[in-house]
């Protein structure tokens, strides 16, 4: 199969796991790393690294790494130099690397004063390649569940109608599953853990809330409504969701979200 594939220099296929989804705030505590030279020799490598931060139990939830895991590991200034020179004169390889890995790595490397310079790589991405093969529109999902053309595309009557003979589609072909609504409804939901409402306009580091958008993204509520309290009078003044203000007008005057679990999800309450 490697035959297929014709490389003019080394191809570095890469994937990160990390603290969350936000490439200019999060950091990395696992990446592995498979170099795979023109000749088809290849060798590959998995550090795990100290992220100077909290893991939030979303993101452990996903990969698996707890703080304590990685507590001993190094930071990634330890290994930036090394794995700069490693990667000198690679293309790159991933799953959604364009949309995630490659701006979290170029933002840690810039943090240690180095530059990734992924402009001069050529860069393979199969989540691309897998969105372009097999579209995920309605239009395609009802070819493939369906067998059938969808005729009046975006008119609300047709597009429901297929979405309802998609769905029986989707229980046929899979019998995997759930049948019961609920479970089904759990099955299908794609909500942040992490989030703290319900537009992801903060969100939780550990079990502190943090705002999750704009110039202060990072930065914690408790310190924003002691230090930059226009920001959330802002906010509250704003076009934003009822339940952003509430959280916001809550924290001016010393009220703030506390994380509770319960069944293993994350929830809120004002304290």
């Amino acid at each position: 199969m490697f035959e297929q594939l014709k490389l003019e220099r080394p191809l570095v296929v890469f994937d990160i796991e990390s603290t969350g989804v936000v490439p200019q705030r999060d950091r990395i505590v696992e990446i592995a790393v498979l170099k795979i030279m023109p000749d088809g020799e290849s060798r590959s490598t998995v550090r795990r690294l100290n992220p100077q931060m909290p893991i939030p139990p979303g993101a452990t939830a996903i990969h698996g790494i707890t703080d304590a895991d990685v507590a001993a590991c190094p930071v990634f200034a330890d290994i930036a130099d090394k794995l700069l020179a490693y990667l000198e004169n690679c293309d790159l390889a991933g799953y959604n690397i364009q949309g995630f890995d490659i701006p979290l790595l170029e933002n840690e490397f810039k943090r240690v004063g180095l530059d990734l310079r992924t402009s001069e790589r050529r860069v393979i991405d199969a989540y691309t390649l897998f969105c372009k093969l097999y579209p995920r529109t309605l239009t395609a999902a009802y070819k493939f569940f369906c067998g059938k053309d969808l005729e009046g595309a975006h008119g609300a009557a047709a597009d429901t109608a297929a979405t309802w003979e998609v769905l029986l589609g989707q229980l046929e072909k899979h019998p995997e599953l759930p049948r019961e609504i609920g479970e089904l409804a759990k099955f299908s939901d794609n909500s942040d853990p992490d989030a703290i409402d319900r537009n992801r306009r903060f969100k939780w580091n550990g079990d502190e809330a943090v705002v999750n958008f704009g110039k202060y993204s990072g930065r914690t509520l408790r310190d924003l409504a002691e230090n930059e309290p226009g920001f959330l009078r802002w906010i509250i003044k704003s076009d934003f969701p009822d339940d952003v203000k509430e959280i916001a007008r809550n924290a001016l005057i010393g009220k703030f979200p506390v994380r509770k679990s319960s069944a293993g999800n994350p929830e809120s309450e004002n304290a």
